[in-house]
């Protein structure tokens, strides 16, 4: 399933002190199974859904535990989710959707499967079983164009959205909404993520690089650009970010 899964993540916490995680955006979809007790998003001040779609989301999150944690988490290629969720992607766009919203029956069935299965390695099976019912369905044609897309942004710090539909084979305006379709966001805040992605994985490798230098290797304008994307992606300045965490790129450490 590499093609279409970048990786599944499984969480379990019983501590009995709140447990709070600054989120930030990572370039893909994901879909989230809570077995345990779900997670408060302090933005908005209401608990996650029991499963639930995340879209694409361009700013952070803050999210706090509210008992036993124990959950599933599949992260979708960026331009896969859609050949399984089978609708475009920018419908979740910034959000939290609950599988019951979609309107998708075998989804939803799938989340309760989940809940009421306790063994994981198993969970894991009902899911992966569900994706290969869904690829057998049918096929996208646009995967292959997407992927040597990515290929493209992963490989060029510099790259824009002019490059990216020549690559594509299609005009601007197609190239945009065939993107947007598939990877649930704008190619230009989709290349923002990307950059701030690339500029977390730098500091993981050497957290000493000079700021300028991190700038310039990673595609943004010059260091005052760099330092106001931070700001809006972690909430905080690089130099601050650095002094409450280790930076670690939830992107460019899975490719």
């Amino acid at each position: 399933m590499s093609p279409y899964i970048r990786y599944y993540w499984i969480l379990r916490d019983d501590a009995a002190l709140p447990v709070s995680e600054r989120t930030l955006p990572v370039g893909c979809v994901q879909l989230v199974f809570h077995k345990g007790k779900r997670l408060m998003c302090l933005q908005e001040s209401r608990l996650q859904p029991q499963s639930f779609i995340s879209g694409q989301s361009f700013g952070f999150s803050d999210v706090v535990s509210t008992g036993v944690i124990e959950m599933i988490t599949v992260v979708f290629q960026p331009y896969a989710a859609k050949v399984f969720l089978q609708i475009p992607l920018h419908l979740f766009n910034g959000q939290n959707v609950s599988t019951d919203e979609v309107e998708d029956r075998e989804l939803s069935d799938l989340s309760y499967r989940i809940t009421d299965t306790p063994d994981n390695d198993q969970c894991i099976r009902l899911i992966e079983q569900f994706f290969f019912r869904r690829l057998a369905s049918g096929s996208e044609y646009n995967l292959k164009r997407l992927s040597t897309v990515l290929d493209e942004i992963n490989l060029h710090p510099q790259v824009n959205t002019l490059q990216l539909s020549d690559v594509a084979c299609l005009s601007t305006k197609q190239f945009g909404r065939v993107f947007t379709d598939y990877i649930g966001t704008t190619p230009k805040d989709f290349l923002r993520i990307v950059r701030m992605q690339r500029a977390l994985y730098v500091l993981q490798q050497n957290p000493g690089s000079p700021f300028a230098q991190v700038a310039y290797e990673c595609g943004f304008s010059d260091q005052s650009h760099m330092i106001k994307e931070f700001k809006l992606f972690s909430g905080y300045t690089p130099a601050e970010y650095l002094s409450v965490c280790a930076p670690v790129s939830d992107y460019f450490s899975t490719l």
